[in-house]
């Protein structure tokens, strides 16, 4: 299965690549540590990359692209990978599909989970982390013993504001490029309302189709 991940911030994308990658035994390529891994090897595009970082400058997205072919090309993803976090707007879907056509490497089954905004800033909003454990616990869905209260934290991007403007940006950008593959025909919706064995059920099953 070669996929690629989509969905708002927040709609619990993490929780269901998790489960998918050990069901369908294939790599999970998360854009932002696929970046620093390539830098930290020393590949062609991960040098290209780190001499943009340094100079402060954003990664271009053929060098993005670059490297997303050359971490597809390795033997861990032999039977299959999921992109998550790229592309992120049409040009870059765009490029990534003229990329994967010339190198011979067809797309199975890009997959979208699909939350109302309002849900996914309650979501936000209402999670705290304990900075001593690493636990992530919601006031309202995944409450704190009261002894760990006093310690959690609540992130400066788990903001009302901060999250909003996440899901503009997504749905400025991030959202126009599911028609592309819905038109190929390999697009598939999933409702990510619910508990996560409920999402995974409705994930799988879209995923026979």
């Amino acid at each position: 299965m070669r996929m690629i991940l989509v969905g708002p911030p927040g709609a619990g994308k993490g929780t269901q690549a998790a489960r998918l990658v050990e069901r369908l035994h294939i790599t999970h390529i998360s854009s932002g540590d696929m970046l620093r891994a390539a830098v930290k090897e020393g590949t062609a595009m991960g040098q290209a990359a780190d001499g943009y970082m340094k100079a402060g400058q954003l990664v271009p997205d053929d060098v993005v692209i670059g490297m997303i072919l050359e971490r597809i090309a390795k033997p861990d993803c032999a039977n299959g990978f999921m992109l998550d976090g790229f592309p992120r707007t049409i040009p870059q879907a765009e490029a990534l599909d003229a990329a994967l056509a010339k190198a011979g490497v067809t797309l199975d089954r890009v997959l979208m989970i699909e939350v109302p905004d309002a849900l996914l800033v309650e979501r936000g909003v209402g999670r705290r982390n304990d900075p001593e454990t690493g636990k992530i616990y919601h006031l309202k869905f995944d409450p704190p013993p009261a002894e760990v209260v006093p310690r959690l934290v609540h992130r400066k991007d788990d903001t009302e504001e901060a999250i909003t403007k996440r899901l503009t940006y997504y749905h400025e950008w991030t959202a126009p490029i599911l028609p592309l593959y819905q038109a190929k025909g390999i697009l598939r919706t999933v409702d990510g309302v619910g508990t996560p064995d409920e999402v995974t059920a409705r994930v799988t099953a879209a995923l026979a189709q």
